[in-house]
């Protein structure tokens, strides 16, 4: 029996009946022989284990022409995906480049903080007593101006009393000083002659005719105090005022106003 073309591919798991003779094509064109007989007597192609055989050489040979077709029509590329070396290397040496400038910009300013804490640490176990001394010194001036008040003949002259009370307001002034001293804060008392420097002097006045010339210290009024290398306070001064007869001390006078 003979099947048509129709039949062979609408079943291709057909069977022929028993002593068929001839051959049958499945789909893909492989013949399948029916005449001859298995040792059971079975037409051979019949039994189970023969089918599976004639299976799985049909469905490897149609796998194996699939393979084939793809392979010609497009040849495998076997870098086809892989990334360009040398590219991945530029990469990961801008990528480094990048890691370590950022590196170096934690670990600078890691130090940045830690000196400015540390200095900050310094100033404030420095300047701690900053406010405290600046109310201290117009102590200090008070006992001054206590001394000053007695002159010396008038001293001589007083009470045995009032001499002891002058010798103690003098003892007070030099421990007051001493303590000054302890705590870092030192006196500025410049002395009549000496040229005004504006970071640590201020003028109160303007001396005219003094002999001096223009722009030096005349007359202290009060004395500064430093602490540390701050100013705590600047010392009042009067300074030489520029004329025709005082010679020229290398400035042209001194503003008082600001």
């Amino acid at each position: 029996m003979t099947l048509s073309p129709e039949t062979r591919k609408s079943r291709p798991d057909f069977i022929p009946p028993k002593g068929h003779r001839g051959r049958l094509s499945n789909t893909n064109g492989f013949e399948v022989m029916s005449d001859q007989n298995n040792e059971n007597g079975n037409p051979h192609g019949t039994d189970p284990k023969s089918l599976k055989e004639a299976a799985d050489a049909i469905l490897a040979a149609d796998a194996a022409a699939n393979k084939g077709e793809a392979g010609e029509g497009a040849p495998e590329d076997d870098t086809q995906g892989d990334p360009d070396p040398f590219s991945v290397l530029t990469a990961l040496q801008k990528e480094n480049e990048e890691l370590k400038d950022k590196l170096l910009r934690a670990v600078a300013e890691a130090e940045n903080t830690r000196r400015r804490a540390e200095r900050d640490k310094q100033d404030a176990a420095r300047y701690a007593s900053a406010g405290f001394g600046r109310d201290m010194v117009q102590v200090s001036d008070n006992l001054r101006r206590a001394i000053a008040a007695l002159k010396p003949e008038d001293r001589e002259a007083s009470p045995e009393t009032v001499k002891s009370l002058i010798d103690g307001v003098e003892a007070t002034e030099r421990q007051l000083l001493a303590t000054f001293e302890r705590h870092g804060i030192k006196e500025i008392t410049p002395t009549p002659g000496d040229k005004f420097d504006a970071h640590l002097h201020e003028a109160m006045f303007e001396v005219p005719n003094s002999g001096q010339p223009a722009g030096t210290v005349v007359h202290v009024v009060e004395a500064g105090y430093m602490i540390g290398d701050r100013l705590l306070r600047a010392a009042r001064v009067g300074v030489a005022k520029a004329d025709d007869n005082a010679p020229q001390g290398g400035s042209e006078g001194v503003d008082i106003k600001a």
